[in-house]
């Protein structure tokens, strides 16, 4: 579970997003980010019994930073006003598919995974798994407990069909994807309850072989 004073921390940023007030309730922030990463060191260790490609990550190799990076964006404001953490091989730097959880007040706060706008080779490679095991892919998006926790995959998609596929492929609706996300949202209170972390894992435990069969079209 975690802390009030985490959420209560998040919504005074969000609405004092600025570098004197962050300063000066630095001592607040410190608190919460403590409480987020035990929070990440407890789902760690259990996707690490799940998913035994994911033994060895530590909490700073998962976690964001709360520190934005402005340079490219309108929006100015220095930080985050969310903590994030992504649980994949290699950390939240790798490329491969994986599962993440964001904490966001106000009802934002979910947990996710798949892979985000990855490169063009990869996305080649993903294309291409849906398409050659196409009937495997719709048996995993359409088991009932996927259904029931992400409905269905999020992503942009192409306006137009991607290059070496025909309009008719029965696989053209994710072949036209750009991203294959899916998530389930979290409410403040369910955040705040002492089985948040047993239904994360709940969550990612149902993901999993969504995001097996994304990981192994890199590999193959």
């Amino acid at each position: 579970m975690l802390q009030a004073t985490t959420l209560k921390f998040l919504k005074n940023l969000e609405k004092n997003n600025n570098k004197e007030w962050f300063d000066e309730h630095k001592p607040a922030y410190l608190d919460a980010k403590a409480d987020y990463e035990s929070m990440v060191q407890q789902l760690i260790d259990g996707l690490a019994r799940q998913d035994n490609e994911i033994t060895g990550l530590q909490v700073k190799d998962c976690v964001f930073r709360i520190y934005k990076d402005v340079r490219f964006s309108k929006d100015k404001t220095p930080y985050k006003a969310n903590m994030g953490a992504a649980f994949s091989p290699g950390g939240r730097k790798s490329p491969r598919p994986g599962y993440y959880f964001h904490l966001q007040p106000g009802g934002k706060s979910f947990a996710g995974g798949g892979i985000w706008m990855p490169a063009a080779d990869v996305l080649k490679k993903v294309r291409q798994e849906i398409d050659y095991n196409f009937p495997e892919f719709q048996q995993i998006i359409s088991n009932k407990d996927f259904i029931k926790y992400f409905g269905k995959i999020e992503g942009e998609a192409l306006k137009t069909v991607p290059q070496g596929y025909q309009p008719d492929n029965p696989a053209i609706a994710y072949l036209k994807l750009k991203s294959f996300t899916v998530w389930h949202s979290f409410s403040d209170e369910a955040c705040m309850q002492p089985a948040l972390v047993r239904e994360i894992l709940k969550v990612f435990a149902v993901m999993q072989p969504f995001v097996k069969f994304l990981d192994r079209a890199l590999h193959e």
